[in-house]
C-alpha cells in the first residue's frame, strides 16, 4: 500500500472497530474523540461557537468520518463539524475523505434502491442533514458510503427488540449489514480508492422479512417476541452489490 495513514472521526462503535482493523492491517491511524483519550491512537476533536480544536498530526492521510448524525444534536452542530472537518483534511493534505451516510437517505417507501436510485424528499431533519452531508462532501471530491441497519457486537437484534412492539409492518424486508463488513468494506475502498465509484450501499445480501429476522433472533437469544404495528407488505430492498466489484464479499452474517 502506497499510502497508510488514515484518520478516522468518531471513535465510538464503529470507528473503534475500525481502527482496531486497519492498525492490525498495518495503518498508521489517529481517530478522534471530543477530549483526548489515554491511548496514543485517540486524539481530540471537539467544535464549540463554530472554532474547531483538535491534537491530530497525521498529514497525508486518508479520512473516514464515522461520526453518527444524532437526531437529538442540532443540525447545525453536525454539518458545522463535518465542514470544520472537511477544511482541517484539505489543510493536512488529506488523500480522500469518505463519509459514512445511512441508506435512510431512500426514504421508506417501496422498491429496489441501488446506488443510482433517486433520494427521499427533503421532508425531515434526518434527510436534510443526510443530503446536505452527502453533498458536502461530494462537492470537495469525496466517497460516500451509505449503510444500512447496523448489527454487531452489543447490537443483537434479539435483545434490541424484544417484547416490543414495533411501529413497522411484519412484512417489511430486513436491509441490515454486520459491523464487521462495513469495516471490510471501509478499508476495500480506501484500498482501491482511485478506482472506487463516488458512492456505495452497504447492505447484506439477504432480506428475510422482519417478522422471519426477528422470530429468528429472539429464538437464537431466548427473548420474547416483538410484536408489529401491521402485516402490511412491503419491499424495500437496499441493493449494496456494486461494492462486489472491488472484490469485496459479505461474509457476516445478519
Amino acid at each position: 500500500m502506497m499510502n497508510n495513514k488514515l484518520v478516522i472521526l468518531g471513535a465510538g462503535w464503529l470507528g473503534c472497530a475500525l481502527l482496531r482493523d486497519a492498525k492490525s492491517n498495518g495503518w498508521h491511524v489517529q481517530a478522534t474523540r471530543r477530549k483526548e483519550d489515554l491511548s496514543e491512537d485517540i486524539k481530540a476533536f471537539c467544535v464549540t461557537d463554530s472554532v474547531l480544536h483538535h491534537t491530530l498530526t497525521l498529514n497525508d492521510a486518508y479520512w473516514v468520518c464515522a461520526i453518527p448524525p444524532r437526531m437529538r444534536q442540532s443540525e447545525s452542530l453536525y454539518l458545522e463539524t463535518l465542514r470544520l472537518a472537511l477544511e482541517t483534511a484539505n489543510l493536512m493534505q488529506c488523500r480522500g475523505f469518505l463519509l459514512c451516510s445511512s441508506t435512510a437517505v431512500y426514504g421508506t417507501e417501496s422498491g429496489h434502491f441501488d446506488e443510482q436510485a433517486p433520494l427521499a424528499p427533503k421532508e425531515t431533519k434526518r434527510q436534510q442533514i443526510l443530503q446536505t452531508a452527502e453533498q458536502m462532501v461530494s462537492e470537495q471530491g469525496g466517497k460516500v458510503v451509505r449503510l444500512a441497519g447496523l448489527v454487531g457486537p452489543d447490537r443483537e437484534p434479539g435483545r434490541f427488540i424484544a417484547g416490543k412492539h414495533l411501529s413497522s409492518s411484519s412484512q417489511a424486508r430486513v436491509n441490515m449489514v454486520h459491523q464487521q463488513d462495513v469495516v471490510d468494506g471501509l478499508l476495500r475502498i480506501l484500498s482501491c480508492w482511485d478506482d472506487a465509484k463516488p458512492v456505495y450501499n452497504l447492505c447484506h445480501p439477504s432480506h428475510p422479512t422482519k417478522q422471519q429476522y426477528y422470530q429468528s433472533h429472539c429464538e437464537q437469544y431466548g427473548s420474547e417476541q416483538p410484536s408489529f404495528a401491521s402485516d402490511e407488505v412491503i419491499s424495500r430492498v437496499i441493493d449494496g452489490s456494486a461494492i462486489t466489484e472491488l472484490g469485496f464479499e459479505y461474509r457476516q452474517m445478519i
